[in-house]
């Protein structure tokens, strides 16, 4: 069975697609330039990441794994040439929203909520980019 899911979905405001991009820029930036503190600021507190490397291997990140990788600077790993992303917001209904981020060297799927302090990533789902 389907049904008409135009009954459910809305325009999103351009004020939150700024707002969702601008966490996603905290979430990348700080990753790549090893600022846990901008980290945090794009991450729910429960947050729940997930990696999958290949087959059956599941690599698991908390809020503060992230913000500890990120602050140790992991995400300098990816040399500054390549530190590049391109986001597409595809999904934003009340206070929860999804996209998508093509970077080097991940693409993750994001789910977001809005908060009292704004948008924070809640979920994440990556795996690392395929060289073609």
């Amino acid at each position: 069975m389907t049904s008409d899911a135009t009954l459910t979905r809305r325009p999103w405001t351009a004020e939150d697609e700024g707002a969702i991009r601008a966490t996603i820029d905290d979430y990348y930036l700080g990753w790549y330039d090893a600022d846990g503190e901008r980290m945090a600021r794009a991450l729910h507190p429960d947050l729940a990441k997930r990696g999958w490397l290949r087959d059956t291997i599941v690599d698991v990140d908390t809020f503060r794994t992230m913000v500890d990788n990120a602050a140790a600077g992991r995400g300098r790993r990816t040399r500054a040439a390549d530190r590049a992303y391109e986001v597409a917001v595809s999904d934003v209904y009340g206070d929860i929203a999804a996209a998508t981020v093509h970077a080097v060297p991940y693409v993750d799927y994001v789910h977001l909520v809005r908060t009292a302090d704004g948008w924070r990533i809640v979920n994440a789902l990556w795996c690392p980019t395929q060289a073609t």
